[in-house]
């Protein structure tokens, strides 16, 4: 089985370089039109470049279809604006890569408001506005495939990367309601967690090993997730060619009623059975956290 694009339109977010480029390139040589977006910009988000026109001229000499946008994410109208000329270039918008982000790394006691919400503005703001301009065309299409590239360091944690990371899980939480609203329209979210070598990890991994971590070898999972065949609600782990799935899982937990026996203390006693991983499970919504509760209620009494 081969997977193709022809016809469809993708847009990927902040592909001028890294991870973004190689999704971007493999898109086109496998049929799809595809909106080549990036800023332009450094690790940290500041300046610009002329990245995204020769990731453009790239696919098209390879005989490609695609167009550069330097649209900010973080600017809704320039957004709109690119969605709208892809409409009016290609009429459809079939797959949405969340791709674009910036780093400013700091411990959190030291780190600045400014610049732990600058990194929110790029990473999760900039994906809400990709994701909520293109959501209704999609629902009209009855297609789409929405991926988000969050991060182990949102999911797991990771010294000096609370902006990070708080923007990286943030993306889940609205990957797991989209995952719901859009099934019906055929409308399926995803999320990867890549562990590449690019200028944003350029100095946190060591060369001789990023040679292993190609961002190339992340792409695989990323055109997997925007396929016909493609999961809905699934978080991919991704790099030098190893591909795991992530769950959130949630443990059978243990009803102290709600008379004398529902105190602190009670759970500090009993902490090690509420924390047993035996019969945990990963809940598809937050509903089903609710008749889990009265389910044990019910058996408790």
């Amino acid at each position: 089985m081969s997977i193709r694009f022809d016809e469809k339109v993708v847009i990927v977010t902040g592909a001028g370089g890294g991870l973004g480029k190689e999704h971007a390139l493999e898109f086109a040589k496998r049929g799809a039109k595809v909106v080549v977006n990036d800023l332009g910009g450094s690790v940290d988000g500041s300046g610009a470049s002329d990245s995204a026109n020769e990731v453009v001229e790239l696919i098209k000499s390879q005989g490609g279809e695609a167009f550069a946008s330097g649209a900010s994410v973080t600017d809704l109208s320039a957004v709109k604006a690119m969605i709208a000329e892809t409409l009016e270039t290609w009429g459809r918008v079939d797959i949405l890569v969340n791709n674009a982000g910036i780093l400013r790394d700091k411990s959190f006691h030291k780190m600045s408001v400014e610049d732990f919400n600058l990194v929110m503005q790029v990473h999760f703001e900039g994906t809400l506005n990709c994701t909520h301009t293109v959501f209704p065309v999609m629902r009209e299409q009855a297609f789409g495939r929405i991926i988000f590239t969050s991060s182990s360091s949102g999911v797991f944690g990771n010294f000096g990367q609370s902006n990070y990371g708080s923007a990286k899980m943030a993306m889940i939480g609205l990957m797991n309601t989209l995952k719901i609203e859009g099934q019906k329209y055929n409308i399926h979210s995803n999320a990867i967690t890549p562990v590449a070598f690019t200028r944003m990890t350029d100095g946190l991994i060591p060369a001789d090993i990023g040679k292993n971590l190609q961002p190339e070898y992340v792409t695989p999972a990323v055109i997997f997730l925007a396929s016909e065949d493609a999961p809905n609600g699934a978080i991919i782990s991704a790099g030098a060619g190893v591909f795991s799935r992530i769950f959130i899982h949630e443990t059978k937990g243990l009803s102290l009623g709600m008379g004398s026996d529902m105190t602190p203390e009670n759970i500090a006693l009993n902490w090690e059975e509420i924390s047993d991983m035996e019969g945990a499970q990963a809940l598809n919504s937050g509903p089903e956290q609710s008749l889990k509760i009265f389910e044990l209620l019910n058996k408790s009494e």
